[in-house]
């Protein structure tokens, strides 16, 4: 006999593996999964990335050869990133519209070599610049000009959808530069090109790893640059919900959150008021905290893992962008 009777007994549903399976709320899938890649110039191996374990910058062959391995685990898209000599880095980032730069041949050939897997490309200066901020600066040198900048972002995001690319990304977070590419891709015969928006990017500090992979920290000398002058405010809610209404009326077909772990009321924030399809970043530093716990012994890796990830989606993201994507889809495979 029960020694509290008439109590509620939600522990019924989880008693056994298969009432837990049939009474899952959140399913976590391949398709939801984005795999940020790194791209170099050359034709040597990969360079592993020390602060990303298992993440590397590919020249372009290996990278295509990565496309259809990732393709091939079920991953639908990916999301390019150039690393750059220093050499092509200026004040300006002019590097970025050449019509040869070196992510607009590894679009190319990326697309030639897996047609179907989407190809994401990030619409900023950073890895173009060598102060390492999102656009170009003021005469003063002491913020980054937002309107010289979206000029030049408009151009930027005409090239990528010219090379071929299935959605830019802006991830500068200029005000106006979503509307600004939106009008420029289709005054340019670029309607079907897709605007995924950064539209609640924040001044975060898990930054670190990525900003060493593309290497715009060396370049502004600091592993911590300081980018507080237009990315959110890690304290306000409310402002990111103003950049989410105002990147919706812009024109976006997306809207992100980044970072996304630590962010996850804001994913939240945002699915519950767009209609939009809403993706979240799970940045290097969420990725990197979680390895460098496994290296010491004091966390599992894989259900930490897929504990993160399924939160993120939890929280509404239909879209995650994650360094997680390949071993995670390899992993569904084997099952």
């Amino acid at each position: 006999m029960s020694l509290i009777p008439g109590i509620p007994r939600p522990r019924r549903l989880r008693r056994n593996a298969t009432l837990r399976r049939m009474t899952r709320e959140t399913q976590l899938r391949v398709d939801d999964l984005v795999q940020p890649l790194f791209v170099v110039e050359g034709s040597d191996r990969a360079q592993a990335i020390g602060s990303l374990p298992g993440q590397f910058r590919r020249n372009i062959d290996d990278l295509c050869r990565e496309g259809e391995r990732l393709f091939a685990l079920g991953i639908p898209a990916v999301a390019l990133f150039p690393s750059l000599p220093p050499e092509r880095k200026d004040a300006e980032g002019s590097e970025a519209l050449r019509k040869e730069t070196l992510v607009l041949r590894a679009v190319r050939a990326l697309k030639g070599a897996v047609p179907e897997l989407q190809v994401m490309t990030d619409i900023a200066l950073d890895p173009y610049t060598t102060h390492g901020h999102d656009g170009v600066l003021t005469a003063a040198g002491d913020d980054v000009d937002n309107d010289r900048t979206v000029e030049i972002l408009r151009r930027m995001a005409c090239l990528h959808a010219e090379a071929g690319t299935d959605m830019v990304a802006p991830s500068d977070m200029m005000d106006g530069r979503v509307g600004a590419i939106r009008e420029a891709l289709d005054e340019n015969s670029f309607s079907g090109t897709a605007i995924l928006a950064y539209s609640a990017k924040f001044d975060s500090a898990f930054y670190g790893p990525f900003r060493e992979a593309v290497g715009s920290a060396q370049a502004a000398g600091t592993p911590l640059l300081g980018k507080a002058g237009y990315q959110l405010n890690p304290a306000n809610a409310r402002e990111a919900e103003r950049e989410l209404e105002l990147d919706e009326a812009e024109g976006a077909d997306m809207l992100m959150v980044k970072p996304a772990g630590p962010y996850l009321d804001i994913v939240r924030l945002a699915r519950e008021r767009s209609l939009l399809p809403v993706a979240a970043y799970q940045v290097s530093g969420e990725y990197a905290q979680i390895h460098a716990a496994a290296e010491k012994g004091w966390l599992d890796l894989v259900r930490c893992r897929d504990e993160s990830l399924l939160a993120i989606r939890r929280a509404g993201a239909e879209l995650i962008l994650t360094y997680f994507a390949g071993d995670w889809a390899r992993d569904q495979k084997r099952l």
